[in-house]
């Protein structure tokens, strides 16, 4: 049986020009309290790029109580403690930071507060009230504005989460272990906040502390990482717990309810109903009918999506996870919805997040540069045949508002499709990695490995169609007849209203005004893009035809309302047919980023 009584780990990363005088530090300050068989120091060295594993290496050689923990890959400060402490033979578990911040004179309060005093967790505090200790302005005010954050939404009764000062009971720690998500920055905030739900005993005390190193805020870290990771426990033991079986079906029939409603924030009912009155009702349900059959082309152009990705699904799941998906977007704000597919897939196919992010990426990214390509190529016709844009005189205020600045957000939109389709094409042929010099560039911190490896797999993925002609080509193609089914559908609805125009203007203004309307609708300003896309519509077929803008107006309304049904009834469906349902799709999908980072 060992007599090691504590493990005092030292998590080490390029810390050649310190670690050996921090070893001897630590090895004199545990001989002051302490049996030298009753100890082991442990150099959990992450990865490191310099000189630190070879001097550990010696260290451990020279001395019996240094053991030197090796690896080849960043685990992260969070991961670098659980292997040396799943390894380490003491009851006290020890960490403390190798810079020697913290006054080591605190070192046997700090052993002795799990050793004699019973407490299961026992952590410095550089912010402890009355003893504050002082830090650079910019550090100070992301470490006050981390450490309220966490006592407000995780309801920490601590000071300092992040303190590099910390002693674990154990059984405490390994139990506490078992839940513990992060392996990085918020490992120690995590452990202590459920420290505090298990009802465990924790210690805080004030040490002595002066700062050292580089101690500069991190965006990666500081602001993507932490903050992220404190939204993540919050909702875990803030709304997690609320929502169970029944409460889930409720609020997703309340979601379906609220998806309509807000439609109708846009539409008024009265006027859509008012309209359909003037139009033919059997070509109004054959246009939902042509509208139905884009979605199966939808999905089979996932599918394709997806087997270039080396997923292979079915087109039926797909559908249903796309139908899932909008009607989420009619719901929530900045195409939350795209979120609860990633969700749907990953949930119901094993399809990792990042992948699930990249293939709707290579879809919008489609889905942008067809609609721009069918309007440009109008446009071009318009130009050939003389066709003028004759102005909206008579138009009303608000619909010719909304109708410009659909015309301004389709514009902007539309050059940006561009770009992004040749920036993809272009490096999709080049060999060089943009993605981890960019990261590097504003965080050299062990989280920004995570965070540019996620990255560099979303952007692969992305890569992977785009530089295959085949692939590309296929899904250009479904793509184009998938937005000519919307086309189509929006003529169908113009025809029911018995627009006397000649057929090739019908088309040719048809295809300009939705395809700019679709463009229109991809900045979140209204839920499902209603408002925006019927005013460029309107804008579009008045300046082009001559038609009287109320009619103009009516058809576009009754196009809107009739796709927004059919997705609606469609999600509803779905839902049921997959057993999903859409809060808790929301409810995970708010986690989607936390966890594309975790795998």
């Amino acid at each position: 049986m060992s007599s090691t009584e504590v493990s005092v780990v030292l998590p080490a990363y390029n810390e050649e020009n310190t670690i050996e005088h921090t070893v001897e530090v630590t090895l004199a300050t545990l001989d002051s309290f302490l049996s030298p068989e009753s100890y082991e120091v442990i150099i959990a060295e992450d990865g490191c790029e310099d000189r630190t594993p070879e001097i550990a290496d010696r260290l451990a050689r020279e001395d019996d109580r240094v053991t030197h923990f090796h690896s080849d890959d960043r685990l992260g400060r969070g991961g670098a403690l659980e292997r040396a402490f799943a390894a380490s033979e003491g009851e006290v578990l020890v960490y403390f930071d190798t810079d020697l911040a913290t006054d080591m004179r605190h070192l046997e309060e700090l052993v002795e507060s799990i050793r004699t005093e019973g407490y299961d967790v026992a952590t410095g505090s550089r912010r402890y009230p009355d003893r504050k200790q002082p830090r650079e302005m910019d550090r100070g005010i992301a470490s006050d504005g981390f450490n309220g954050l966490v006592r407000l939404f995780l309801r920490s009764e601590l000071y300092d989460h992040q303190c590099g000062f910390k002693a674990f009971d154990r059984a405490a720690l390994f139990e506490l272990l078992e839940d513990v998500e992060d392996d990085h920055w918020f490992w120690d905030t995590e452990v202590l906040v459920r420290a505090q739900r298990a009802g465990m005993r924790v210690k805080e005390f004030p040490v002595q502390w002066e700062p050292k190193g580089d101690t500069k805020v991190d965006l990666v870290r500081d602001v993507f990482g932490m903050g992220s990771q404190i939204v993540r426990v919050w909702w875990e033991f803030a709304v997690r717990p609320r929502v169970n079986r029944q409460v889930a079906m409720a609020a997703g029939t309340l979601l379906v309810l609220v998806a309509v409603a807000l439609t109708f924030v846009y539409l008024d009912p009265r006027d859509v109903l008012r309209e359909l009155q003037g139009a033919d009702p059997t070509l109004v349900a054959v246009a939902a009918g042509v509208y139905l059959l884009s979605w199966p082309l939808r999905g089979a152009r996932y599918r394709d999506i997806l087997a270039e990705l080396g997923y292979r699904e079915s087109v039926a799941f797909l559908t249903g996870a796309i139908f899932i998906s909008q009607t989420g977007n009619l719901v929530f704000p900045a195409r939350a919805g795209d979120a609860v597919r990633a969700y749907v897939v990953k949930a119901r196919r094993g399809i990792p997040y990042p992948s699930g992010f990249a293939s709707l990426a290579i879809e919008r990214v489609f889905d942008l540069l067809t609609i721009t390509v069918l309007a440009g190529t109008v446009l071009l016709g318009f130009s050939a045949v003389g066709l003028e844009y004759g102005g909206t005189a008579g138009v009303g205020g608000d619909i010719a508002q909304s109708g410009r600045t659909a015309l301004y957000v389709s514009a902007g939109v539309g050059a940006a499709a561009i770009v992004a389709a040749v920036a993809i094409v272009a490096s999709a042929r080049s060999d060089r990695n943009l993605v981890r010099k960019t990261v590097s560039r504003i965080s050299n911190d062990s989280y920004a490995d995570e965070v540019a490896s996620v990255i560099e797999r979303f952007v692969g993925d992305v890569q992977t169609v785009a530089g295959d002609r085949r692939a590309f080509a296929v899904v250009g193609a479904s793509s184009l007849a998938v937005w000519t089914l919307d086309v189509i559908t929006a003529l169908i609805v113009f025809a029911a209203f018995d627009v006397s125009l000649p057929v090739v203007t019908l088309v040719a203004v048809g295809f300009f005004a939705v395809s700019v309307g679709n463009l229109a609708k991809v900045l979140p300003l209204s839920p499902g893009g209603v408002g925006l896309y019927e005013g460029a519509f309107t804008l579009l077929v008045v300046g082009f035809t001559g038609v009287a803008w109320p009619v103009a107006l009516a058809a576009a309304i009754v196009d809107h309302a009739v796709k927004n049904a059919v997705t609606v009834v469609g999600g509803v469906a779905a839902t049921l047919l997959l057993n999903v349902s859409l809060t808790e799709a929301v409810e995970e999908s708010r986690e989607v980023e936390v966890d594309a980072v975790q795998e």
